[in-house]
């Protein structure tokens, strides 16, 4: 048995286009998770015009997913924090602070993407902040951080159903520290800046957290708790989240660069982290709201 999930912002998934899916793939009866923004319905066997439908329903700004219907509530969340949980890049941010934000944001973009070599592009970047101040990592944090819509719903109703809550990061602790508090994650990995004298050396702590480093928290986690890598929903959108999307349970690609969302069965494009739970059959009336 399978689950059909539509899922779009708010307002903006119309009742005739999910009765008439359903109807086109004989599904059961269609349950509203959140009226005009997310429905599921059941399916005997996954249809073979999917990936049809699915590129077809982007230009509406529905995103659909089709998944087993067992086991689909999960005990994890593992996520990524730049681009994620947060709406931003921390780096890119810094480096607009030290001067060099289109030269570094050209290097995340394609290091994001899989285009370049991930601890190379980190090394690299990360050098061009040499010298500065270690109060800029503060100011950018006050200033230009913002959380992505749904993320705190999304870690507060999965912990208070039982869930454990881990941050991944392939950026800094100087920022995974502060967004995993205030979201409640219950612990947090990322790569560490080198500060000497009050100012940024240029360097990064070793080893470098990437793509396997993500992969091995997957299994270290699990492992302590107990669980399975199939007890796990993964979220992330570059290419050093493929290895732990492809681990997971359920891997979400989202708002992923696009050769990252090429190699995932379950892309968000248009809907924020609240996804993650209609995913999972949680209705939007019983979402944690911090």
């Amino acid at each position: 048995m399978f689950i059909a999930t539509l899922i779009a912002p708010r307002g903006v998934l119309d009742p005739t286009l999910v009765q008439s899916l359903r109807n086109a793939w004989g599904g059961g009866d269609a349950q509203w998770l959140s009226p005009d923004e997310a429905a599921e319905f059941t399916l005997d066997e996954k249809p073979g015009n999917h990936w049809e439908v699915w590129e077809d329903l982007q230009s509406w700004k529905v995103d659909l997913v089709i998944q087993p219907k067992a086991d689909r509530r999960k005990k994890m969340l593992l996520a990524d924090m730049d681009s994620t949980m947060i709406q931003q890049e921390c780096i890119d941010e810094l480096a607009e602070e030290a001067g060099v934000g289109a030269h570094v944001k050209d290097i995340t973009a394609r290091a994001m993407n899989g285009e370049l070599d991930f601890e190379g592009a980190l090394i690299e970047r990360v050098a061009l902040m040499k010298s500065l101040d270690e109060a800029v990592i503060q100011k950018v944090l006050d200033t230009r951080i913002s959380f992505m819509p749904g993320g705190a719903a999304l870690v507060a109703t999965m912990k208070a159903n039982g869930a454990y809550a881990a941050l991944v990061s392939g950026g800094f602790t100087a920022f995974t520290t502060m967004v995993g508090e205030a979201l409640g994650f219950d612990e947090n990995r990322a790569n560490t800046l080198l500060v000497e004298n009050g100012v940024l050396t240029g360097g990064v702590g070793r080893p470098i957290l990437g793509r396997e480093a993500k992969v091995s928290a997957l299994e270290e986690i699990t492992k302590r708790l107990g669980l399975s890598a199939a007890d796990v929903i993964a979220v992330g959108d570059g290419a050093n989240d493929l290895g732990m999307l492809g681990c997971a349970g359920t891997g979400v690609a989202l708002h992923a660069k696009p050769s990252v969302a090429a190699q995932c069965d379950v892309r968000i494009n248009h809907g924020d982290l609240s996804a993650l739970l209609y995913l999972q059959g949680y209705a939007r009336d019983e979402f944690v709201v911090c």
